[in-house]
């Protein structure tokens, strides 16, 4: 029997050709959003798929999201749930037709570099996502958690003095970081914006300019945005609506001195809703 719902869940704390950015949080992320998956929103185990560290490649990730979109443009699917814990990075904007934006991109367990720049077998850049994101029905409701950065702009001295750490990966040279100096991250969600798409529904750890912490709460490690967002899930019981959610993520944010301000995007009526 078809099912309605499907997940893919991802957290990589560690990248296989550069040990020295691993973090700490993300594997605990992904199993924190499964968990949260399975008690509020009505999944059951075999409608999630979970991928982390070593499972986690490009190949992998993008494998697990065209099933999910071949099986919603089948029918078989009305609700997807993508949630990503990892490094974001910036590429040059690889359309060429704005040269003034960046494209964001999200690191899979096997980044690496090629030439100057990242590998474009290896690196997730939001024109992929939205390629495939575009094919889905109107009908079907697409969710994504982001819980990366894209800037290390935003670091702020009262993260390097807390058990933080930022989970942004900076471009792989000097000529890459060149490149993209000046350029504005155009973010997956405006992209669509532009594009037309407004029935997403995306959340994000924080905003464009500033970094999203991966961090030592309660003696275990998360990122900060995810593990208040389940706790938020957990003190309601998923009785509120988007925006309280929002609203209340924020504020346990600011007073944890987390420099970070969550976002969500998604049309106006979609926030006056619950989640799923």
């Amino acid at each position: 029997m078809a099912t309605s719902k499907k997940a893919l869940c991802v957290g990589i704390n560690n990248f296989k050709n550069y040990p020295q950015s691993a973090l700490q949080g993300c594997v605990n992320d992904a199993n924190d959003m499964q968990a949260l998956l399975q008690k509020y929103l009505g999944f059951t185990a075999t409608d999630i798929v979970k991928l982390t560290d070593t499972q986690a490649t490009k190949a992998n990730i993008m494998e697990a999201l065209k099933e999910m979109v071949e099986g919603a443009k089948a029918g078989k699917y009305s609700y997807l749930v993508f949630s990503m814990s990892s490094h974001g990075t910036q590429v040059p904007d690889v359309n060429g037709d704005e040269p003034d934006k960046a494209d964001e991109a999200f690191c899979p367990h096997d980044l690496a570099q090629k030439g100057s720049a990242w590998d474009p077998d290896h690196i997730i850049s939001d024109d992929e996502l939205h390629d495939l994101f575009v094919q889905l029905p109107e009908n079907v409701l697409l969710e994504v958690y982001m819980d990366t950065c894209h800037s290390g702009t935003g670091l702020k001295a009262v993260d390097m003095l807390l058990d933080r750490k930022p989970r942004y990966m900076p471009p792989p040279s000097l000529e890459a970081f060149q490149e993209l100096e000046g350029r504005r991250p155009r973010g997956l969600y405006r992209y669509m914006l532009e594009k037309g798409e407004t029935h997403h529904i995306l959340w994000a750890a924080c905003r464009s300019d500033q970094t999203s912490a991966d961090a030592n709460i309660e003696g275990g490690w998360h990122g900060a945005f995810t593990y208040f967002f389940c706790q938020v899930m957990d003190d309601s019981q998923n009785k509120l609506s988007r925006n309280d959610v929002l609203a209340k993520v924020t504020s346990f944010l600011k007073n944890g001195q987390y420099t970070q301000i969550p976002q969500l995007e998604c049309e106006a009526t979609k926030r006056d809703m619950n989640i799923g």
